[in-house]
């Protein structure tokens, strides 16, 4: 009990620090922190922190990784809005009785771009890229028999053509299973990290320091300080049970609250039905009450075979309504053995 007093403490100041950073929309470094992974959780209208049974924990709430005993791996890739290449791999290693281990890659990919000026604005021949990256590792442990506590460390990277910006985080997440039809209320804190400023030689300019004195050096190097950025900081808490658990049939129910620093708050809802732990539906309903939203309706279909004696395969599919931005779909492939 001490212990769950503690962690609930430690909550409420994260909770209190969230609420003491709240910014405007598009204000933030590294933006695609903030995509959700894993089809499956996204069917589920990304209502998954109190769930977060498989490896895509490493992002929803690292302290789910600590229930499973299988190792886990998990592969993902999105065609992005604006065809952008959005990937994530996600590794967990179960330690027994010392805990579990976790890896992850997560990579946005913008393309090949032509360098274009006002003088040629058709190109000039040149080519240049973008392109996001985040690598992290995480432990989680069971504190109790119902209880589990783990954190991801982050390393960042945003990149254009010779410009790039660099940055560290932290992930902090608890997962509590009660006794009330699976009932499991979690919790995460994302993003807590350094800010983020661009830097290359793409900013090396050459200043004349007072043009009006005659005979000034007109060619000193110089480079242009860019403004630093914030992570998207983010807390969430979520709730999930299953009303409905036969050896036939589970029905899962999910709802996640948010409170990011860069947007206001919203709700997200998810369900996940599987029949025989084989063959899986779900729906959900992302940013619900959020302001100015544009993501809404979620769906997505599973199926799960056992392979090559004892190894877990599994195929997901998610379907995200982005309005305005029409969709996005999402595929993910799994094992556990």
């Amino acid at each position: 009990m001490k212990k769950i007093v503690m962690i609930a403490c430690l909550l409420l100041t994260a909770a209190a620090l969230v609420a003491g950073d709240v910014a405007k929309v598009g204000v933030t470094a590294a933006p695609f922190l903030s995509i959700g992974v894993g089809a499956r959780a996204t069917g589920m209208g990304g209502a998954f922190v109190g769930t977060a049974d498989d490896a895509s924990a490493l992002y929803w709430n690292p302290a789910g990784i600590a229930r499973s005993r299988d190792i886990q791996v998990l592969l993902m890739h999105t065609r992005w809005l604006a065809d952008l290449r959005f990937n994530f791999a996600g590794f967990t290693l179960p330690l027994g009785a010392f805990g579990s281990l976790g890896a992850s890659l997560t990579s946005l990919d913008y393309g090949d771009m032509a360098v274009r000026t006002t003088d040629q604005p058709d190109g000039t021949g040149e080519i240049f890229s973008s392109s996001d990256l985040a690598i992290g590792l995480s432990y989680a442990r069971s504190l109790t028999d119902r209880f589990s506590v783990g954190f991801n460390l982050k390393y960042i990277t945003q990149s254009i053509w010779h410009e790039n910006a660099d940055g560290f985080a932290i992930d902090f997440g608890t997962l509590f299973v009660t006794g009330l039809h699976g009932l499991r209320i979690g919790a995460s804190l994302s993003n807590f990290g350094t800010d983020m400023r661009m830097e290359g030689k793409d900013l090396l300019v050459y200043h004349d320091i007072d043009p009006n004195i005659l005979g000034n050096n007109n060619q000193i190097p110089a480079d242009l300080q860019t403004g630093e950025w914030s992570l998207p900081l983010t807390f969430q808490f979520g709730l999930a049970m299953e009303p409905w658990k036969s050896p036939l049939h589970r029905l899962t129910v999910a709802a996640d609250a948010i409170h990011p620093s860069d947007n206001t708050e919203s709700i997200n809802l998810g369900m996940e039905y599987g029949f025989r732990e084989m063959l899986f539906l779900r729906a959900g309903y992302r940013d619900l009450f959020l302001r100015d939203r544009e993501q809404g309706l979620t769906l997505g279909a599973g199926l799960a075979t056992r392979n090559l004696g004892n190894v877990l395969i599994q195929l997901d599919y998610a379907y995200a309504d982005f309005g305005r931005l029409e969709n996005a779909q999402r595929f993910s492939f799994s094992m556990a053995f």
